[in-house]
């Protein structure tokens, strides 16, 4: 999930040296918080939240192995 989302994030940024994916589990979830620079989040944002509701629902998929809801903050 970690390259995923930094795949992800790096292939919509400028600045993709800045992309920084952390993972922290819990009883109850998987939260995935990716970092970018300031001036890169409303890319990784999308208008109306499209593209960040995009990576959520790959993310999603992708953990359907896992049995445990996976979260995606964005900073």
């Amino acid at each position: 999930m970690e390259d995923l989302v930094r795949f992800l994030a790096e292939s919509l940024v400028e600045e993709a040296e800045q992309v920084r994916v952390s993972i922290k589990e819990t009883r109850r979830e998987t939260i995935v918080k990716l970092r970018v620079a300031q001036p890169d989040v409303g890319r990784v944002v999308g208008r109306n939240g499209r593209v960040a509701n995009a990576m959520r629902s790959l993310l999603e998929v992708a953990a359907r192995h896992h049995r445990k809801p996976v979260l995606l903050e964005i900073d």
